[in-house]
């Protein structure tokens, strides 16, 4: 816990099997309390893995619903437990567990009620192999995201986010997409709200079993983008 607050961290898996144990290791258990994977129907040995780690929450999807949807019952997992902080966490190893502590602080100490990692801020992102079509993409998605939401943030498009479980208990993030715009519409919804939103540098990986939507996916997913900044646009 921290601040008596409980907090826990949620995987969404899928096909996570060659990272899913570094991820796990790297997780601070001196301030987290349970940790919850759901298992989005991988054909690897992601299951096999996550119960030979011990971890305790296993949520297996009998199909392939969505990386939306598995946030989902990852969610709502986590609030069925009495989270008091919930933190989402990539089990591909892109993202650094090692800040956990310190998003969770800013929540738990009332400073803010979201915290995304962002990998834009420190300029790390090209270092770390993040292509330069997805980066050039993630820029200008993000300056016209900014400008329809009225925000000042440095990208919309991380998968590492703490919340509050005031901010989850508040928007209807059931409603939203099972594919990978869900992302957006939950920070959209937050906006909404009038909630805010702080940004901590975190460093990213790319690599070979890092998770990562292809060309096609990506044009699909910077389209449902531009609709969700249009359908939440606070000047309309």
């Amino acid at each position: 816990m921290i601040r008596n607050k409980k907090v826990v961290v949620v995987l969404p898996a899928y096909n996570a099997e060659r990272t899913l144990a570094t991820t796990y290791s790297e997780i601070p258990f001196e301030v987290v309390d349970e940790v919850v994977l759901v298992d989005d129907a991988s054909t690897d040995q992601t299951l096999k893995v996550a119960y030979n780690l011990g971890i305790k929450h296993i949520i297996p999807h009998n199909e392939n619903l969505g990386y939306g949807a598995n946030q989902k019952t990852c969610y709502n997992k986590a609030l069925e437990l009495g989270a008091d902080i919930v933190i989402m966490l990539h089990p591909d190893y892109q993202y650094t567990p090692r800040l956990i502590e310190s998003m969770c602080y800013v929540i738990a100490n009332g400073v803010y009620p979201v915290v995304l990692g962002s990998r834009i801020l420190g300029k790390s992102c090209i270092k770390g192999g993040m292509p330069r079509y997805k980066y050039v993409a993630n820029r200008c998605l993000t300056l016209f995201q900014n400008l329809m939401l009225n925000q000042k943030l440095s990208e919309y498009h991380t998968g590492y986010r703490a919340f509050s479980k005031e901010v989850l208990k508040s928007i209807d993030y059931e409603y939203n997409s099972n594919d990978f715009v869900f992302d957006n519409e939950m920070l959209a919804q937050i906006a909404s709200k009038g909630y805010s939103i702080a940004e901590i540098s975190c460093p990213t990986k790319y690599f070979s079993e890092s998770s990562s939507i292809n060309f096609s996916r990506s044009i699909k997913y910077g389209l449902g983008v531009l609709r969700v900044s249009v359908q939440y646009c606070r000047w309309l």
